[in-house]
């Protein structure tokens, strides 16, 4: 019998694809990830292997920058109170914003830069108006960094022109298209359960992907929101919570296919995929917010027994409001009184005065 040797290969990861190909790459921290093509112990994949481990790391602009340079205006800016007081997500999302502005022209001066430069750079960028407006306002942060460190005098990008936005936003969920999704997507499945967390909590994709059974107490739903570190109880509608139930007790409800918790960005990308499976093709995660019909009330939360005011109603989503930590004890004692049967008068002080999300209701 011939022995067979066994090779390890150091900073190779192996997975399989959604067509179920196996797959393998070279990542290691600082160098540029490489795919290796062929079988593992192949001549190719040998050789791309060692040509891969080879390279010097990728070099760090935060370590060589030019005095004054964007580059040294963008390390400034990192170490400012004002980014650092970001949440981390907010972080990173800003810092793919404005890292490849820099990696185009970080060696230009941050003080002889002028308007007219940054709206030829702007100009450039007209087929792209949202990543464009994006850009300008990363940008506006930025410099005022340089202003206070005295490097200039003036904001340059405050005399840039800003773009008008055209876009409608996100385009709200109908309930036909709800019911088609539940049709298409039966009772037990992933993609249910994350149309209902979506529908009946109001929360941000964010929040949704992080949301197990330890965060269901006394018929709600308790969550520290990842973007304002603000806690918030949603009440668990019926639905939703018969959906829970059927899914047991995960400490993560929504999954991915190897069993891991989805990015919020990777559970989108999914959620758009299994719409576009149901017969509702190029829509996002429904939580996009519009007025309801005058008059009218969403079938999915009952009206509750005191109407909000009119500018409010826009935004009425649930049959009880959100409570934070400060004011669920008022959300309580009236929920004592209406079981003495009491009379309501003091109005319940929570956060549905100002509400995070909705969903449409036609």
């Amino acid at each position: 019998m011939t022995d067979m040797a066994t090779i390890e290969l150091a900073y190779v990861e192996r997975f399989k694809d959604r067509h179920g190909r196996i797959r393998h790459y070279y990542r290691r921290k600082g160098y540029v990830t490489v795919r290796l093509p062929g079988d593992p112990g192949s001549a190719e994949f040998m050789d791309v292997y060692a040509r891969a481990h080879g390279r010097v790391p990728k070099p760090d602009p935060a370590t060589k920058v030019q005095p004054r340079s964007i580059n040294h205006l963008m390390v400034e800016y990192y170490r400012s109170a004002d980014f650092l007081d970001l949440e981390p997500q907010t972080q990173k999302t800003y810092r793919n914003i404005l890292d490849r502005f820099r990696a185009k022209y970080g060696a230009r001066s941050a003080v002889a830069i002028e308007p007219q430069h940054l709206n030829a750079i702007f100009h450039q960028m007209a087929d792209k108006p949202g990543a464009q407006r994006n850009l300008r306002k990363r940008l506006m942060k930025a410099f005022a960094v340089a202003v206070e460190l005295g490097w200039r005098k003036d904001n340059p990008v405050r005399e840039t022109k800003a773009r008008k936005r055209k876009s409608k936003g996100f385009i709200p969920w109908s309930e036909v298209e709800i019911q088609r999704f539940e049709d298409h997507w039966g009772q037990g499945t992933r993609e249910r359960l994350a149309l209902y967390l979506l529908l009946y909590t109001g929360v941000r994709r964010s929040d949704v992907v992080g949301m197990g059974q330890q965060h269901v107490k006394n018929g709600r739903i308790a969550v520290m929101q990842e973007k304002t570190d603000v806690p918030i109880w949603i009440p668990i509608h019926p639905k939703l919570k018969a959906e829970i139930a059927r899914h047991g007790k995960a400490m993560t409800f929504i999954l991915t296919q190897y069993g891991k918790p989805f990015s919020a960005a990777g559970f989108t990308s999914w959620f758009v995929e299994r719409a576009t499976l149901a017969g509702v093709p190029g829509r996002t995660p429904p939580t996009a917010c519009v007025r309801p019909p005058a008059g009218a009330w969403p079938r999915r939360a009952p009206r509750p027994r005191k109407s909000p005011p009119s500018w409010a109603t826009s935004a009425w989503t649930r049959s009880r409001p959100m409570c934070s930590r400060r004011t669920d004890a008022p959300c309580r004692r009236r929920d004592r009184q209406a079981a003495k049967g009491r009379k309501e008068n003091t109005p319940c002080q929570t956060l549905s005065v100002k509400p995070l999300r909705c969903i449409v209701f036609t």
